[in-house]
């Protein structure tokens, strides 16, 4: 797979979203279309991504890592877009984040030197297909991480029947008690540092940690939470500095989620014996949305006195097919086009059909229901504003993971809702 392949792929009418009567079109051709979604080119629903607002994102998150003496690892898993991927690699982020290593290639064929996989690695076929890769692709850099001796015992056997396979070069996760994996105190990491550092089939190169699913929007309560979990995080750092445990040159530090990556920011360079290199691997920051890390940005502008920081960029538009009783629109998008783990889609706009006249939603509109394909948009009655059959709503979305791997390429669009490019994906 080469970057043209990934960067420039043949899209058709196969793609949910694009227009029935278009000939198939080169990604790098969508943008010269002129179709715009408001006039009706493009069939609904259809995910869009707002052109000025991602801009905004990628150079503001880089900004503020920079500004902090960081570098980005964004988490590619968010959006799995090669285009994207470039556009963070070009924007100076370090490298890539994956969470396994399937998505390695995808990474890897976008322009990325460095690779972080901020998952256990322990298959032999994930292990062999790490070493493939890097005698491929010189220069190539692939790290994963550990949190257990039985995972090391996996990956030492492997080594064991595969002589002259190269080291592997891992980070020691740290956890929180019921979360996820990560170790879950001091005396165990530390005991586990020492094997890795024994063991001639890893070299422990950094320490790393996720923040994110304890994140509560709650001032204090997070505050004291990033600093308990990084203050574990450093003093792993400074004990294996001490004890000589890091092998190589550079030891890295990593955190950071969407949610309150600048409460870890400032812990990501303990002062070692060896040079350190923070990174922040966000992921949601490049689309940003309207609901669990709007509320999340909200708070932490407040912190950081930086006014809005972060934009939505992300939106799903549907029309509405049905009015099958009052208070009700029957709207054509559902749980195949849309994020609901989180939080059911917000209402932002609507257009009148046969118009390109955008109005905002009145505050009372409410998405109740999601079926696979339908959506439940729901007001109080009587109601000043009614919807017609045929008129056009722009939905938010809450966690934009759960959006971009429903769609398998996605137009963006200016300000009027013109399309002036594409991103495809490759989950």
């Amino acid at each position: 797979m080469t970057l043209r392949d990934l960067l420039d792929p043949l899209l058709d009418g196969s793609q949910k979203g694009f227009p029935h009567q278009s000939p198939p079109l080169k990604r790098s051709q969508i943008g010269q279309q002129g179709w715009n979604v408001l006039r009706g080119d493009l069939p609904l629903p259809l995910a869009v991504i707002r052109a000025t607002a991602l801009t905004h994102n990628l150079q503001w998150m880089q900004d503020f890592a920079r500004s902090q003496g960081v570098d980005m690892a964004p988490h590619g898993k968010t959006t799995m877009s090669p285009q994207l991927f470039k556009r963070q690699l070009d924007a100076g982020a370090w490298g890539m984040t994956l969470a396994n290593v399937t998505q390695l290639q995808t990474a890897i064929a976008s322009g990325a030197k460095n690779c972080l996989i901020a998952n256990q690695v322990f298959a032999a076929l994930d292990l062999a297909q790490i070493v493939a890769l890097k005698r491929h692709h010189a220069g190539l850099r692939i790290l994963f991480l550990v949190d257990s001796t039985a995972q090391l015992q996996l990956i030492e056997a492997w080594c064991l029947s595969h002589p002259g396979a190269p080291t592997f070069e891992v980070l020691l996760e740290i956890g929180v008690t019921g979360g996820r994996s990560g170790c879950r105190d001091h005396g165990q990491a530390m005991q586990l540092a020492r094997k890795l550092h024994a063991s001639t089939a890893v070299l422990l190169a950094g320490i790393e940690c996720y923040e994110g699913l304890a994140a509560t929007g709650q001032a204090d309560a997070d505050r004291a939470y990033a600093a308990e979990l990084m203050g574990r995080v450093e003093a792993v750092a400074l004990a294996c500095d001490a004890h000589g445990l890091f092998e190589t040159d550079e030891v890295l530090v990593t955190a950071g989620g969407s949610a309150i990556f600048d409460l870890v920011v400032s812990h990501l360079k303990p002062k070692l014996s060896k040079a350190v290199r923070g990174l922040l691997r966000s992921g949601c920051y490049l689309t940003h949305d309207q609901g669990n890390y709007k509320r999340m940005m909200g708070v932490m502008a407040m912190r950081l006195r930086c006014g809005d920081g972060l934009y939505a960029a992300l939106e799903v538009w549907a029309a509405v097919q049905s009015l099958p009783e009052p208070g009700l629109a029957i709207l054509t998008v559902g749980k195949r086009d849309i994020s609901y783990d989180q939080e059911m889609p917000s209402v932002l706009r609507f257009c009148r059909r046969g118009t390109q006249d955008l109005q905002a939603a009145p505050a009372s509109w409410r998405v109740t229901g999601l079926n696979d394909q339908h959506a439940y948009l729901r007001w109080p009655v009587p109601d000043g504003v009614q919807l017609q059959v045929g008129d056009l709503v722009c939905l938010g979305i809450s966690h934009p993971c759960t959006t971009f791997d429903k769609w398998r390429w996605m137009p963006l669009v200016d300000e009027s809702y013109t399309v002036v490019d594409a991103i495809v994906t490759c989950f």
